[in-house]
């Protein structure tokens, strides 16, 4: 596989904010040559049921009606709230009036309390495992272009047409988040074209990437065929005394060693990002996704777009 060229994308979680707003985020976004937006898949946003959210699909959507250039995607949608039929073909639907852009993301689902309160079942992290096996099986299948036959568990489908195909050949990216070595990064070597690290395993990167391997190496898959992309959160300000205020800011933002700040979250000035970002396209990561500390404020996605990603126009990992 050739070598993937180094792109960012911008996390824009939908919550606690206008349509308006987060419009015009994306179009700032797409302005500045952004590779990718991406969005959260929840019912309303963790342990904030009181916060106004956006439905995932319906907004990534909208955005896409209004872009030319930037890709959509999420990291990641929830298995449990989309049968995966239905999701072919919507990921194939979309794909095709965005003219190839759609980036589609798909994990197990992460927070039973919504499901509680939403009356969907949330199986045991087993089941979901093996249920979001078969979802990936059958998205496969349906943007292979063929009609999908399967006899599975959790779901069962026949003879199913998805016509038009994907207008991306072989259909959107698959992208797989997550970093568990029993049961998600198997199915990461078996289906994904992209690795998502989460936040959440920034300091334990290097050992899962070498699980996915030889993950791999089980199925006979070479894991070069795998793009890897980290989530992660970047804290981007113009002059050194002003880091320590822009880190505290994102450490109360995002607390928790589940967020990687201090593990690996990118830290700094722009030549401390850029230097940041070469060490980690060293370890084979081609696609950034940023939670920014200030929330992705205008000011700081034209800091990144004009003094980091520049250093990057031609960079390979």
């Amino acid at each position: 596989m050739a070598a993937s060229r180094i792109e960012f994308g911008v996390y824009l979680p939908q919550v606690g904010t206008s349509w308006e707003d987060l419009r015009d985020r994306v179009l700032l976004c797409e302005d500045l040559g952004f590779h990718s937006v991406w969005f959260m898949d929840h019912l309303y946003p963790p342990e904030l049921p009181q916060v106004p959210s956006f439905e995932a699909w319906t907004i990534a959507t909208a955005v896409l009606a209004l872009t030319s250039r930037i890709r959509v995607g999420h990291l990641v949608l929830s298995n449990t709230f989309r049968h995966p039929a239905l999701l072919a073909k919507m990921a194939t639907t979309l794909d095709v009036v965005s003219s190839g852009r759609l980036e589609l993301g798909l994990g197990s689902g992460s927070y039973a309390p919504e499901h509680e309160r939403a009356g969907i079942r949330y199986d045991s992290p087993r089941d979901r495992a093996r249920e979001l096996e078969e979802a990936l099986a059958i998205v496969r299948a349906a943007f292979a272009g063929e009609p999908v036959t399967h006899e599975g568990r959790f779901y069962r489908v026949r003879d199913l047409p998805n016509l038009p195909p994907p207008a991306q050949a072989g259909g959107p990216p698959i992208h797989v988040g997550g970093a568990g070595e029993r049961w998600t990064l198997p199915l990461v070597a078996r289906y994904a074209d992209v690795w998502n690290c989460p936040t959440y395993a920034l300091a334990d990167f290097d050992r899962k990437r070498a699980a996915l391997a030889r993950c791999c190496a089980a199925i006979g898959r070479d894991p070069a065929s795998i793009r890897t992309s980290q989530e992660a959160v970047a804290v981007l300000v113009e002059k050194r005394a002003d880091v320590d205020d822009a880190r505290a800011l994102a450490l109360r933002r995002f607390g928790g060693p589940g967020w990687g700040v201090e593990a690996g979250g990118y830290v700094g000035t722009p030549d401390d990002l850029v230097a940041r970002i070469r060490e980690s396209a060293a370890r084979g990561v081609s696609l950034f996704v940023f939670f920014f500390h200030d929330r992705a404020s205008p000011e700081t996605l034209r800091r990144f777009a004009r003094d980091v990603a520049p250093e990057f126009a031609s960079a390979t990992a």
